[in-house]
C-alpha cells in the first residue's frame, strides 16, 4: 500500500471518528434559523390527511424532499456505513449521497463495493461526489467518472467546493484555479445533472450564479452552523480550539434565502444543508425557499445509535413534525409553505 493511501485512511477513520460526536460544531457561528419564527394561523384550513411530501428529484419520484448528504467513502467502515445509508435511503425512497469518488478513480477493485452499494439503495436516486480539485486534475478527459457514472447507474453527480478545509488539511490541495472551466466542460459531457455543494462554510450568491453559468443544475449550500470542517482539521491534528478559522462561513438560512432570489432568472434545485438538526429548523430551510433539505452528522449519529430503522425513524418524525407546522400555519401544500409563514424573531416583541 502506497504512502498516499495509508494517509487516506486515516484520514477519513479520523474523520469519522470526529463527525460521530459534537465535537466539530460551530463555537458561536449558527445556521441563522433562531432568528426566525413561524406565524400562527388560527383560522387554518388545512386538511392534514391531504398533506403529500412526494417530490421531484430531477425527474424521479421520491418519497420526501429529503437527502442524505455526501459523508465517507474508500475504508472498510464506510463501506459498512454507506450500505445502511443505503437501507435507509431505500426504504424512505429518498436521495442518498456517497462521499468522495477519489479513492475509487482508476482502482477497479471498488467497484463491486459500489455496485453493491447501488443494489442495496434499490430505485432511490444516488449521487456521486468528488471534490473540486480533483475534477480539475481529471482535465478535458472524464471517461472514469462516465465509468463510475455508468457502473453505479447514478442519478447524479456532486462536486463539492471545500476550499478551506483544503487550506488547512495537512498535505491538502488549496488549488481551484481552472475550476469554471472545468465544471462547464464536466457539465458539457456529463449525461446526469450536475450539483455543486459546499461543506459546511456555505455558497454565497455571487458563487452560487457562477457556478448555474457553468451548466449545474443543483446547489446545495452545506452552510455554517452544523460540522465545522475547519474543526475537523483543526481536531485531526491537535491544533489549538481557538483557531480563528474554526466558525468560518455563511450562516445556512443565509445561504438559501439569498441563492433563491437567484430563480428569478435561473432554473435550479435549491437544497438546504448545513446544520440540519430537527424538524423545525429543516421546516424554515424549505420556507426560506429550499427544495429539498438534507443532514449527515445527525443522520451518522442516529445510525450509530438506532441502526438504519433508527435513521428511518428520525425522517419519518421529522415530516409528521413538518405536517403539523404546515397545518398551523395555513400551508396545504409545499409550493404554499413559503417565506410569507415565517416572521423575523425581533419583530414580535
Amino acid at each position: 500500500m502506497i504512502r498516499d493511501q495509508k494517509d487516506f485512511i486515516s484520514r477519513k477513520k479520523a474523520h469519522l471518528s470526529i463527525c460521530e460526536t459534537d465535537e466539530a460544531a460551530f463555537i458561536s457561528k449558527k445556521t441563522g434559523f433562531d432568528k426566525y419564527d413561524f406565524l400562527h394561523h388560527a383560522c387554518t384550513e388545512v386538511d392534514l390527511s391531504k398533506i403529500n411530501f412526494e417530490t421531484d428529484f430531477f425527474g424521479l419520484k421520491v418519497g420526501y424532499p429529503f437527502f442524505i448528504s455526501c459523508m465517507t467513502g474508500g475504508v472498510d467502515d464506510s463501506d459498512k456505513i454507506n450500505l445502511q445509508l443505503a437501507e435507509a435511503a431505500a426504504k424512505l425512497n429518498i436521495p442518498l449521497g456517497l462521499g468522495s469518488l477519489r479513492y475509487a478513480l482508476n482502482k477497479k477493485e471498488f467497484d463491486s463495493s459500489l455496485i453493491e452499494i447501488r443494489s442495496a439503495l434499490g430505485d432511490a436516486p444516488l449521487m456521486g461526489n468528488l471534490g473540486a480539485h480533483q475534477l480539475i486534475s481529471e482535465g478535458d478527459n472524464f471517461e472514469e467518472l462516465k465509468r463510475l457514472v455508468k457502473i453505479c447507474s447514478m442519478d447524479a453527480f456532486v462536486i463539492h467546493l471545500n476550499p478551506l478545509q483544503e487550506l488547512l488539511q495537512k498535505n491538502g490541495e488549496p488549488y481551484f484555479t481552472g475550476l469554471k472551466q472545468a465544471l462547464k466542460k464536466f457539465t458539457a459531457q456529463i449525461e446526469i445533472p450536475v450539483i455543486v455543494k459546499e461543506v459546511g462554510s456555505g455558497i454565497s450568491k455571487k458563487a452560487a450564479l457562477e457556478m448555474l453559468e457553468c451548466g449545474v443544475s443543483g446547489i446545495d449550500t452545506a452552510g455554517a452552523g452544523g460540522t465545522s470542517w475547519a474543526a475537523v482539521e483543526i481536531l485531526r491534528n491537535n491544533n489549538s480550539k481557538g483557531n480563528e478559522f474554526w466558525d468560518w462561513g455563511l450562516p445556512t438560512s443565509y445561504c438559501i434565502s439569498t441563492i433563491n432570489e437567484l430563480r428569478n432568472k435561473h432554473s435550479f434545485m435549491l437544497m438546504g444543508s448545513g446544520g440540519i438538526n430537527d424538524a423545525f429548523s429543516m421546516a424554515k430551510a424549505f420556507a426560506l425557499g429550499a427544495d429539498l433539505c438534507g443532514s449527515a452528522r445527525i443522520i451518522l449519529q442516529t445510525l450509530r445509535k438506532n441502526g438504519v430503522d433508527g435513521v428511518v425513524e428520525l425522517v419519518k418524525d421529522w415530516f409528521v413534525t413538518m405536517k403539523n407546522i404546515m397545518y398551523l400555519t395555513g400551508a396545504q401544500t409545499l409550493p404554499e409553505f413559503d417565506d410569507s409563514v415565517l416572521i423575523m424573531k425581533e419583530k414580535l416583541y
